[in-house]
């Protein structure tokens, strides 16, 4: 309500339109430049999240972590890649051959596409590079934010034929653990982005960071962010989320059947997605290059030149942090957990957040007044609260006196009755397992007692003759 609130007392702050006319200008070699400057910095960064994440575990472990590779184990990364690639390279008989190649390849392209539309500093403010003026950003589109999203769609193709292609049971469990997952969570971050959406005007990711001049959409729009947070665990399969790889009941999922530059692939497809979504959360609510705000307040020259930059990477190595600490603190979740949450959780609080955020920017240019727009959030909240209490109410209350308030007793089912075995539903109840005495008639045996009932006779003896007594 708070933010709402705020949101409706914020000054309009939609762009007319996208001045976009100072990306396309450039030569090129130097958009060669910018395009290997964007890779490099999506590898280097993965090279320094693998090691960060393993010290950071082993420090919340009290274990020593990586300390041999280069000083202090920077470069254990770099170790592991020339390890993986130096390894033999595995095709499984059954597999479909050319779908198994092209899986991992496709799970990676994907990942480093994204960055193409990131900003890594303010469009207005150009560098020189060899003599050349550019923009500290490859290029942006006026529905940039949609080009994200439908190259993290593609992405999970790669995860999905890598299950399939791979001719085994566990991948193929696990591929299709990724799908439903995508599925589900994809919805909730499409809901998230809309209301960034509605509030600046503008699917172009150097606006989106131009109109957040006064305030960062994190305080604007506490609940998409929320909600975008999570969704982004999710969507790149990380603990406590990390069903589609699961070692406990897929020991490994989808890339099992994997091995040398191949698995490598998958695992570099990983960390490149995590750098993905903080670059695309902190263009979206914290800022994007923006300064902090002490730090913007009383220098100038904050929010220009090369120093942009670094306020960027200063973010998404905070959002890496937060991937790290999830990872070391939470348990895996699991996939019933999963599925509700995104489905029964995420889905409808982002949709009637979105509701919200629409009625407050249509009632905002509309001319009304704040007075008015809260009172009218605030009356429709109360009312959602009232009737949801009174659902609650009927729900709750028995019918058919005092025996309508005794459970049902459980019914019994026959688990095989398809043909597969299948989990009791609730009410239900699974059948005596047979050759199991009941806990009442179990004796402690204890060792180097008597024999029991139980034990036959061995060698064509009794029990003491088989002992030698």
């Amino acid at each position: 309500m708070i933010a709402l609130a705020q949101l409706a007392a914020q000054p309009q702050s939609v762009l007319a339109a996208e001045d976009l006319s100072m990306f396309g200008r450039d030569p090129w070699w130097l958009v060669v430049i910018k395009a290997v400057f964007c890779f490099a910095f999506l590898m280097v960064t993965v090279l320094f999240s693998i090691v960060w994440e393993r010290k950071v575990v082993a420090w919340m472990q009290l274990r020593i972590g990586p300390n041999r590779h280069g000083p202090w184990g920077l470069l254990q990364s770099l170790a592991d890649g020339v390890k993986l690639m130096l390894k033999e390279d595995v095709i499984v008989k059954r597999a479909d051959k050319v779908v198994y190649v092209l899986a991992p390849i496709i799970a990676a392209i994907p990942a480093f596409m994204a960055i193409a539309v990131i900003p890594f500093g303010p469009a207005g403010n150009e560098i020189s590079v060899f003599g050349q003026r550019t923009t500290m950003q490859l290029t942006d589109l006026p529905i940039a934010m949609l080009y994200i999203l439908a190259v993290a769609s593609v992405g999970i193709y790669g995860i999905v034929l890598a299950g399939w292609s791979s001719g085994s049971t566990y991948p193929l469990l696990g591929g299709l653990r990724s799908c439903a997952q995508m599925i589900s969570y994809e919805i909730a971050m499409g809901a998230a982005f809309a209301s960034v959406f509605l509030y600046s005007g503008s699917m172009s990711t150097s606006a989106i960071v131009e109109a957040q001049a006064d305030r960062w959409y994190v305080l604007l729009l506490p609940v998409s962010f929320l909600i975008y947070i999570v969704t982004m665990i999710g969507e790149t399969n990380r603990a406590p989320f990390d069903m589609p790889e699961s070692e406990g009941d897929l020991v490994g999922g989808f890339n099992t059947e994997y091995s040398s530059i191949k698995f490598a692939l998958f695992m570099l497809a990983e960390y490149v997605n995590m750098v993905t979504v903080s670059a695309v959360s902190v263009t979206l609510f914290l800022g994007g290059w923006r300064a902090p705000y002490p730090i913007s307040t009383f220098w100038e020259g904050a929010n220009h030149g090369w120093w942009p930059m670094l306020w960027f990477v200063i973010k998404v190595q905070l959002l890496l942090f937060f991937f790290i600490w999830l990872r070391g603190t939470l348990p895996r979740v699991r996939y019933d957990q999963l599925m509700k949450l995104g489905w029964k959780v995420l889905i409808p609080v982002s949709v009637v957040w979105l509701m919200l955020v629409a009625t407050v920017r249509a009632l905002r240019n509309e001319g009304q007044d704040f007075s008015q727009i809260v009172l009218y959030v605030g009356g429709a909240v109360l009312a959602v609260l009232l009737l949801s209490f009174v659902v609650d109410l009927v729900r709750g209350k028995p019918e058919g006196g005092a025996e309508a308030g005794k459970a049902a007793p459980p019914t019994a089912f026959d688990p095989m009755a398809g043909g597969y075995p299948v989990p009791p539903l609730p009410g239900q109840e699974l059948p005596p397992v047979p050759r199991r005495r009941p806990r009442r008639d179990r004796e402690l045996i204890v060792s180097g007692g008597v024999n029991t009932d139980s034990d036959g006779p061995r060698d064509g003896r009794d029990g003491k003759e088989a002992d030698g007594v």
